[in-house]
């Protein structure tokens, strides 16, 4: 059986956590920020985790993590 290859794009933007969850950078903190208030931007640097449904898509891009 030959090896799969892992999404590259999904190589840089998950993780996967000690309980198996998923875990991503928040969007729209890059640029354009003079609108949002600083509280939102605070808001933004949290980090951020895929939902069961989610998560399994991110699975099949990802088969050996």
């Amino acid at each position: 059986m030959p090896k799969l290859k892992s999404h590259s794009g999904a190589k840089k933007r998950f993780r996967k956590t000690a309980t198996g969850r998923w875990k991503h950078k928040r969007t729209g903190l890059m640029h354009i920020l003079t609108p949002s208030s600083g509280k939102h931007g605070r808001f933004k640097r949290k980090a951020n985790y895929l939902n069961s449904v989610q998560g399994e898509i991110v699975r099949k891009y990802l088969p050996y993590s």
